[in-house]
């Protein structure tokens, strides 16, 4: 057994007496991920925050983003109390937006309102956000991994507003961060979650009239945007008309009412097509009963709502109509007929007298 231990022995003393310094120029750290160190790294920490944030800064304006970042992380990670981490955590995010990736650079900014509150430059954060929003609102890509070129997506933006607007609801840019949010479902055409954040945006900021008139005309554009979509559904025609209306009752005096009331008009027009549309569906399959109401219902709309009685369609419904029941009532007229008919013909025949 000694001869086992004595070879080890001899390894292990070979092992430490041919040991050199090895480059190892990858290197991972808690809170700071996988970092590059030159040979002899290390040269850029600090042992105070303060140094150590100024090594940071001084990276971040000579243009080392890596190195910033870094810097910086560190600062968070080994000082999170000191009056250099909010800082710290603020230069994080200039330098990822330094290097073109927003997405990071807004989850560094929103990391630094939730654990700093109360930091100094608040409201700047705060537009910094709305800015990168922006940005994806416009189409800017995303990155996959942050390097990989993604498609643009509104879903990040339609995100991010709402963190900004949850970070401040009652901040100078919340009124426009909630509107974004509407605009963002609308170019993905969900109008219904369009309709909802304007709608939202209304009520929160009821008391800047210049936000809720115009929330309340988004509101009123995307359901139009809808009506015109929707072949058969008069829903969303109704509810634009309400929404319409409800801004000419607050906002009578905004400069867009006449704008407005043609809208209305347009949209009881569609309202109309729309009950052309069924009542002709209707009669083809000869179910009358249904082809009669949506006829009606096209006469009414052009009599009563848009004063054009005698619009060529609503001289047309009410035509159908009268063509409807003319149908109908020979149709009825027929089979009395037949069924008269039909009873002589089953009618047993007289017994003739008897002969003497």
């Amino acid at each position: 057994m000694r001869l086992p231990l004595f070879r080890w022995g001899w390894l292990a003393a070979a092992l430490v007496l041919l040991a050199r310094p090895c480059p190892a120029p990858l290197i991972y750290k808690p809170g700071e991920g996988w970092t590059y160190e030159s040979i002899g790294g290390g040269r850029w920490q600090r042992t105070r925050a303060k140094d150590q944030f100024e090594v940071a800064q001084a990276a971040f304006d000579a243009g080392d983003q890596r190195l910033a970042l870094k810097a910086a992380k560190r600062v968070v990670r080994v000082w999170p109390l000191s009056d250099y981490a909010p800082r710290a955590q603020y230069l994080v995010g200039r330098a990822e937006e330094a290097r073109g990736d927003d997405r990071r650079a807004f989850r560094e900014y929103q990391r630094l309102l939730e654990r700093y509150p109360k930091v100094a430059n608040f409201d700047e954060v705060l537009e910094r956000q709305k800015g990168i929003a922006d940005r994806f609102l416009a189409g800017k890509w995303f990155r996959l991994w942050g390097y990989v070129p993604w498609f643009p997506t509104r879903e990040k933006a339609i995100e991010m507003y709402a963190d900004v607007v949850r970070n401040a609801p009652y901040s100078a840019i919340a009124p426009a961060a909630q509107m974004n949010i509407g605009e963002a479902h609308e170019r993905r055409r969900d109008y219904f979650l369009a309709v909802r954040a304007f709608e939202r945006a209304a009520d929160r900021y009821n008391d800047q009239p210049g936000v809720a008139a115009d929330a309340l005309y988004r509101a009123g554009m995307a359901w139009r945007r809808q009506a015109k979509e929707a072949e058969y559904d008069q829903s969303a025609a109704g509810k634009a008309i309400a929404a319409f209306n409800d801004f000419l009752t607050l906002f009578p005096e905004d400069a867009r009412a006449a704008e407005v009331q043609d809208y209305i008009t347009d949209l009881y027009v569609t309202q109309a097509d729309g009950s052309y549309r069924i009542a002709r569906y209707y009669e083809k399959r000869r179910r009358w009963d249904g082809a009669v109401i949506y006829y009606s219902d096209v006469a009414d709309v052009y009599g009563r709502l848009i004063k054009q009685p005698d619009a060529p369609l609503a001289q047309e419904s009410r035509q159908r109509i009268q063509d409807i029941r003319s149908r109908r009532a020979a149709a009825l007229t027929s089979a009395a007929a037949g069924e008269t008919a039909a009873a002589a013909t089953n009618a047993p025949a007289a017994t003739p007298p008897a002969t003497p």
